[in-house]
């Protein structure tokens, strides 16, 4: 999914289920920063302090996407959850552990997930880590059918979809016409070959898999879907700390959230980002605007997270820099994210992977 839906739905969906606007900003910066958070290792302060990060997104020309075990650590637990063929712990899907690896909508393994996030809601890094939770469980949905790792099953053949993306050229024409070492080597991950064609809430698209099956996806349907079960995800967390919230979201709200999808029909994620956020502040859906309410998002530089924490404008760090360090990084939004981040990948790699019989890194 792009931004449209990890940031601006995702506070939409926050908002409905009665999160404040301030709460529902943090859970839904959170769910978009997972895929902006590209640096990791240590951060180094005048003062002698240290902090260690890790990043939860690999930019597709990163080198990092050439080894294996960096890609685990990272699109496995963040992008591409296991789904374990949708059955429970203990038995295995038909086929080879490749097929345990394949994503799969909203699986047990993600209702697990979602439970690990709902014990820590009482940490300072609660809302962070829901956001996080939230980003993965949106993408169980758009990444169904593809794995986190590089083999053949994410090949993508005879692909075509119902509208004009690419003008001058298919979305077919555009893998065949590619033979660089990139393609042979980054686009057997997760969905590499079939370009955004997930990660777009209107379309309808098909292909043949690299396992030779013909598939057939329709996004809205499966977007509204993954809308519900946010909503469900966010309803355990607001009811794990003794709140009462409405266990589905009012009809009148889901037929917006469904229309949205249908006609916000841009190809740029960044332009139905911006429709969605005119959309949810246009006092149209059932929660009351606050006043001055604003939705917005920058995930690097002046007005970013990180520059509060750090006071750097820089989108990537190097070994060689120093921060001053000031006490309240300790209370930053930008490092309850990181270690929310920390902590999710820890539980999804050793605590609820193992139990289904995947060793994911």
């Amino acid at each position: 999914m792009q931004i449209d839906f990890h940031h601006a739905v995702t506070y939409l969906i926050s908002r409905l289920a009665g999160f404040t606007a301030n709460h529902a900003s943090i859970i839904s910066y959170c769910s978009q920063y997972v895929d902006d958070a590209t640096n990791s290792g240590k951060i180094k302060f005048t003062n002698g302090a240290m902090y260690s990060r890790i990043s939860s997104a690999h930019k597709m020309l990163d080198s990092r996407n050439f080894s294996a075990l960096a890609n685990q650590l990272v699109w496995i637990p963040f992008h591409f959850l296991p789904g374990n063929g949708g059955k429970q712990a203990g038995d295995n899907p038909d086929g080879t552990f490749i097929n345990k690896l394949v994503c799969t909508p909203d699986s047990h393994i993600a209702q697990d997930m979602v439970s690990c996030c709902v014990k820590d809601a009482d940490k300072p890094y609660a809302l962070h880590r829901l956001g996080i939770t939230l980003h993965v469980l949106a993408d169980t949905f758009s990444h169904r059918g593809f794995a986190g790792v590089s083999h053949k099953i994410n090949d993508v053949r005879s692909l075509n979809n119902d509208i004009n993306l690419f003008p001058k050229r298919s979305c077919s024409d555009y893998i065949d016409s590619v033979k660089s070492l990139f393609v042979k080597k980054v686009l057997p991950l997760g969905h590499g070959a079939a370009l955004t064609c997930p990660d777009i809430p209107f379309l309808k698209w098909e292909y043949t898999n690299g396992l030779g099956q013909d598939i057939i996806r329709d996004n809205p349907p499966m977007y509204l879907h993954a809308v519900k079960s946010m909503y469900e995800a966010i309803v355990q967390f607001r009811e794990s700390t003794g709140l009462k919230v409405n266990n589905q979201i009012q009809k009148d709200d889901l037929d917006i959230i469904q229309k949205n999808i249908a006609e916000f029909n841009d190809e740029e994620g960044e332009v139905r980002h911006k429709k969605w956020v005119g959309s949810i502040l246009s006092g149209r859906f059932s929660f009351q605007p606050e006043q001055n309410e604003k939705i917005e998002y920058i995930d690097k530089g002046k007005g970013s997270w990180k520059y509060e924490a750090l006071d750097t404008e820089k989108k990537k760090d190097y070994r060689k820099d120093r921060f001053e360090y000031r006490p309240e990084f300790l209370q930053s939004n930008w490092k309850y994210f990181h270690d929310a981040l920390q902590i999710h990948r820890f539980e999804v790699l050793h605590d609820i992977l193992p139990i289904y019989g995947i060793c994911g890194a």
